[in-house]
């Protein structure tokens, strides 16, 4: 669409330094035109206090606030939890957020009858393509609207002056100016003495951790917890029953205050550059690690160890913003049909930043002491020398062959 024919436009809006200064820079180079914020609800918490003020008084006509927390658990979690799905050890607490939340963009978006989309994302990161993805699959003609490949500012800097000449309250400074991102699932760090590799995070300085203490100021004692899962879905922790959603809000208060969850890594970007963060998922690597205890006795040798392999296209399809793929589609009902003895429950020793096993129990285990003991079994040792002459049969051969014709 030309410029000039559109009239209103639906903003990504979470309140943070981008999407405040997008909603001014729209109006001025978008024919004054109406703005529509919507935040997606993924559990950000008092990042959503005075939200609806805010947008209103930098120039949005009003702000939807979707609450996408159930959702966002049942639909995106928890396939990535049963899949085994990391990036390059990243829970992807980012990459599987900006699915549903374009979702939403583009339901208010239609709602709305708007003549396009707008997000904060930077050129160089993952975030653009994951929205615009997602906004193809369900919007294809939908124009988007990206300022940082549209404006002049150039850096975090220049967007403070471009909030302060436009007299827009923030709640950062130019030293406290790290890129976050926060939902129920983690919280990510950029920028700042970060973009150095060569420095180490801040883990004891005030303020620098939200979801919970370094490892070294977490409490002397150990605390123990135990999950149980159906299907390889959380169900209850420490014998109460309870929803997804309610086991990942405890378990990040948990791990939090056991200094557990915390990542420093270079990673690579779909862009192509590389980018060091610091995340903090307290919950989420519990979960994930409790899950993956349960899978050691729950899944055959085969099965789990395919699994793997395919947990790494299923991160990558996620971290890469191709979601809503038939690909992502086929892999999720395969690992369905992976989790259908994945039941139990799994005891964890939690202590300063550890996650120690300490215990995993599952009517549909396939470990047997009787078989694995050391002491008398029904196990008869003697069926192993016909396994292993017919297993070496080819190394034998070519080893024949070899002798044969080196004389």
């Amino acid at each position: 669409m030309k410029k000039e024919d559109i009239k209103k436009v639906v903003l990504a809006y979470s309140g943070g330094l981008d999407t405040s200064i997008i909603i001014p820079w729209l109006k001025e180079n978008y024919n004054n035109c109406e703005v529509i914020a919507v935040s997606g609800n993924v559990g950000q918490a008092d990042e959503l206090e005075g939200l609806e003020e805010k947008a209103k008084k930098t120039g949005a006509s009003k702000l939807y606030v979707l609450d996408l927390t159930d959702e966002y658990v049942n639909d995106f979690i928890l396939p990535c939890v049963k899949a085994g799905a990391k990036y390059e050890d990243y829970l992807l607490g980012t990459s599987h957020a900006r699915p549903i939340i374009a979702k939403g963009l583009v339901e208010i978006a239609l709602k709305e009858g708007a003549d396009a989309i707008c997000h904060g994302c930077t050129g160089k990161g993952n975030d653009q393509v994951r929205f615009e993805l997602a906004i193809k699959h369900f919007a294809p003609n939908m124009p988007v609207i990206a300022p940082w490949r549209e404006w002049p500012i150039k850096s975090r800097d220049e967007e403070i002056d471009y909030a302060e000449a436009h007299n827009i309250p923030l709640k950062i400074s130019r030293e406290t100016n790290y890129s976050k991102d926060k939902n129920l699932w983690h919280l990510s760090h950029e920028g700042l003495d970060l973009e150095d590799p060569g420095n180490e995070p801040l883990y004891e300085k005030p303020g620098f951790l939200e979801m919970g203490v370094s490892p070294l100021e977490a409490k002397d004692e150990p605390e123990y917890i135990e999950l149980a899962f159906e299907q390889g879905i959380p169900v209850s922790l420490n014998q109460e029953k309870l929803t997804p959603k309610e086991i990942v809000l405890k378990l990040n208060e948990i791990g939090g205050r056991n200094g557990i969850g915390l990542l420093d890594i270079v990673e690579n970007r779909l862009v192509g550059m590389k980018s060091r963060g610091v995340y903090e998922t307290p919950g989420g690597t519990i979960l994930y690690a409790a899950h993956d205890y349960l899978e050691t006795i729950t899944l055959d040798k085969l099965t789990a160890h395919k699994k793997a392999e395919l947990a790494l296209t299923f991160a990558d399809l996620v971290y890469n913003g191709q979601w809503y793929t038939p690909l992502r589609e086929a892999l999720s009902a395969f690992v369905d049909k992976t989790q259908e003895r994945v039941s139990g429950s799994v005891k964890l020793k939690l202590y300063k930043g550890n996650i120690i096993k300490a215990g995993v129990f599952s009517e549909y285990s396939l470990y047997s002491e009787d078989l694995a003991s050391f002491g008398e079994s029904d196990y008869d040792q003697k069926d192993s020398a016909g396994f292993i002459n017919l297993y070496g049969l080819p190394i034998k051969v070519q080893a024949l062959a070899d002798q044969k014709h080196n004389k």
